[in-house]
Parts: C-alpha cells; structure tokens; sequence
C-alpha cells in the first residue's frame, strides 16, 4: 500500500511539474525578427541579438526573440516596413526610406552634408520624430531610431576621386532616393540599390562604386573588392546618410502584458537610440579603416577647398526636399533648421 501511494505522488509530482512548465511555456511570446543583412552582420551581432538578449533578460524568459536575417521570412528589404505593420513580423529593421516617398519628413537626415556622428545625429532622429514625423510610423512603434556613421565612397578604381569632375560618369550604388539626388547633383549617375546587392554589381562592372558606411564594409567584403575608399575631411559634415529603423508590431506590443510592455519601454527611445548609433556604427569605423588598409587599397580625404565645392554644388538637394514636404503641408525649412538644431545639440 505505502508503494502504491509513493507512485502516486510521484506521478502527482510529474504532472504538477509539466503542468507548471507548460504555464511558463505558455507565458514566453516569441517575437519575430526579421531584418535583410547576412546573420553574421555587424547589425545581429552587435545591436539586434544583445538588444534581444537585454530584453530576455530584463523579462526573466518571458520575452524571446527568434532572428529571421537575410530575408528568412519571404519578400524584399524594402517590404520590411510594412511586414511589421501588418504581423508578418513582430519587429524588424530596416531602411524606412527604401519605400520611396512614404517618409517625406523623417528623411530629412538623409540630406547631404547634415550629420557628424551616427550617436548626436540618432538621438536627433528619435526626438524629431517623435514631435514631427510620428504620422509616418502608423501602425508600429518605433523601438529605436538610428543613422549611420555617415557614407563614404567606396570605388573599383585605385585611382579614387580627388576632385568634383572625377565622379563625371561614374555609375554609383546610392541606398535612397537622396542619396541618388546627391549623387546626381555632383554630376555621377546614381544606381539605387540595397547593400546586399553591391558586391555583384561592382563585380559584374554593373555600377563603379557604392555610396556605404564604413560600418557595412565588412557585411559586404567592400575591402576585398574596393581599391579605394573617399572620405570629408576630419571633423567636417559627412557626404550623406541613411535611416535606420527597428520597430514592433502596434497590435502585437498592445498585446502584452504591463509587465511586458515596460521592458520593451526600458529598452526603447533616444538612449536607446545613441547606444545603436555609437554601438553600432561610429565604433567600428577605425576597424574598418583597417581592414581596407591592411589589403593595400587607397583611403582618401577630399581636401577642405574640394570639400567646400562639393556642398556647393549639392545646395540644391536641400531645396528641392524643402518644396516638396511643404508642398504635402508641413514647413519644410522649419523642419530642415530643426534637425540641423537637434544634431548639434546631440553632437555636443
């Protein structure tokens, strides 16, 4: 009889035991990442998968992230934006500004000759956005809002580019309609594409060069295929940038619980933001020098004379992104000062 009851406890404590884990099972939400960039990216490695494990973490397992890099989840890098909007995926990150035209206001940092850092000029996105451009994210909720570390040229000729009328001609990779604006206005001839796509096109003779962040030089194998790298001179406003977004599902954030909801809050917005940008970008830019140095390729600076040509002759970018979002409603130029105004208060 003692033996028949000690095996019923024990069963009893097996099935209490499942019983328990199942709950715990049934507490986790598993949120799906989806982003364009290889697994093996500066981007997983070093922003999404610690931000995710930050959040597991804070949450005691409750909130858990499963990556879908490269694509994994169907459709191209500029659906991304509304694959969360609409729950094909949870959260993603992305180039907002792939889908052209839809982010009149937010791309304002995509100017050229706007930012310094990719920490002052994130910090500046997150909060303009948050009192001008809120419109444009309906649907989701931003999580954190970054720029890169600015871009640079990055050229299949050793010769490199020392002067204006170099780029004449020149087929080159721009990210964004703004990017291929500027291009354009420096007289090269602007191919839009995503990242993953240039390693081929330099390759195949497709474009000369890619307009890319020292940060996406590695993603890529630019070093490798690159003979010669141009940069602004030390300290001055870089040539352009591009924007960066990683948010959520709004459906899928109402769903959670408060509990939840404050670790995805403590981890979100400008702080958030700077930790993308510096983490992310302007830290790896020295390294990244490297790599292109140590194969031997040219790493240029455009003097400060040559330098003072090239905004000059973009000064036209500016206006026309001026008229245009004033011709949707907004005051395009109090826009333009005010982001000019949070970067420098950031870079400070």
């Amino acid at each position: 009889m003692n033996n028949r009851r000690s095996l019923i406890s024990t069963a009893a404590a097996a099935l209490l035991s499942l019983s328990a884990a199942g709950v715990a099972q049934a507490q986790q939400v598993v949120l799906k990442v989806h982003h364009f960039l290889p697994s093996t990216s500066n981007v997983q490695l070093n922003l999404i998968q610690p931000w995710c494990d930050k959040i597991a973490k804070e949450s005691g397992d409750k909130l858990k992230c499963q990556i879908y890099p490269a694509m994994t989840l169907g459709g191209t890098p500029p659906q991304l934006f509304d694959q969360a909007r609409d729950g094909v995926a949870d959260i993603v990150w992305t180039i907002p500004t792939y889908s052209a035209g839809r982010f009149t206001k937010s791309e304002v940092f995509e100017l050229p000759f706007l930012t310094r850092s990719a920490k002052g000029s994130s910090q500046a996105y997150w909060t303009y956005v948050q009192k001008n451009a809120l419109d444009e994210y309906r649907g989701v909720k931003p999580l954190w809002l970054h720029t890169n570390d600015g871009s640079s040229f990055h050229l299949s000729s050793p010769k490199g580019i020392t002067k204006l009328e170099d780029l004449k001609g020149l087929k080159i990779r721009a990210a964004t309609r703004l990017n291929s604006r500027m291009l354009a206005s420096l007289g090269a001839t602007p191919v839009q594409m995503p990242l993953p796509a240039v390693p081929e096109s330099i390759s195949k003779g497709v474009i000369d060069g890619a307009m890319v962040p020292w940060e996406g030089v590695p993603t890529v194998k630019l070093h490798e295929i690159a003979k010669s790298h141009v940069d602004v001179p030390a300290g001055q406003l870089k040539f352009a940038n591009s924007l960066f977004a990683f948010v959520m599902n709004q459906g899928k954030y109402n769903s959670l619980s408060p509990e939840l909801k404050k670790v995805i809050d403590d981890n979100s917005g400008a702080a958030t933001s700077a930790w993308a940008g510096e983490t992310g970008f302007d830290r790896v830019v020295a390294a990244n020098h490297k790599l292109s140095s140590d194969r031997g390729n040219a790493l240029q600076k455009l003097d400060t004379a040559e330098y003072a040509r090239w905004v000059k002759a973009s000064e036209n970018v500016d206006d026309e992104w001026v008229k245009e979002v004033s011709a949707k409603g907004a005051n395009g130029k109090a826009l333009l000062d005010e982001a000019r105004a949070l970067i420098n208060q950031f870079d400070k």
